[in-house]
């Protein structure tokens, strides 16, 4: 059995209803996602779907919407409903994690400063091994409150890498993920 596991995050129909989703980044996210999905399975790594649900929708189990993206392989090992930005505060996660043995984690999915940095930084701090695949992750355009500059996607994504590497993870691609979790 794999001391890692696959935690893909917030993948799920609620983000293609959200008033700031852009197709954009999406095949770039999507081809990434799937070929370490696919790569993982292949080495017996086990793929965890984690789920947002919200108080308002698309976010609400009533919308419909918690469900995974139709491109997104079905028959994880296990998925998890989370209520917070991190994937472990009250889903049983850590718990499932630890009963079989997972030290490292690979973290991808929806959106790479909000609920897949915080899931690092609690693994990180937990004790985890996290391999953090930027390339694997998606997010949107965000306004600064106070100065109304607008951030890229990318930019986001550098400074979660800025403060991700080094403290709570080891930041990677696909490819350097999978060499990983072969080892």
């Amino acid at each position: 059995m794999s001391d890692t596991a696959l935690i893909i995050i917030d993948v799920q129909e609620s983000f293609r209803h959200a008033p700031f989703w852009r197709e954009d980044d999406v095949p770039a996210f999507r081809d990434a996602l799937l070929r370490l999905e696919a790569g993982c399975r292949e080495r017996g790594v086990p793929v965890v779907h984690i789920f947002h649900v919200g108080a308002a929708d698309p976010f609400t189990e009533e919308s419909g919407l918690v469900r995974p993206l139709d491109w997104l392989p079905a028959a994880p090992a296990v998925s998890f409903r989370k209520h917070t930005h991190n994937a472990f505060t009250d889903t049983g996660l850590d718990l499932w994690l630890r009963r079989r043995g997972i030290t490292r984690l690979i973290i991808a999915g929806i959106r790479t400063e909000q609920c897949c940095e915080t899931t690092a930084r609690l693994a990180g701090d937990t004790g985890y091994t996290v391999d953090f695949v930027t390339e694997a992750t998606l997010t949107f355009a965000m306004t600064h409150a106070g100065s109304g500059r607008v951030y890229s996607p990318q930019e986001i994504k550098d400074g979660v890498e800025l403060v991700l590497a080094g403290r709570f993870a080891r930041i990677t691609d696909v490819a350097g993920a999978l060499e990983a979790a072969s080892a």
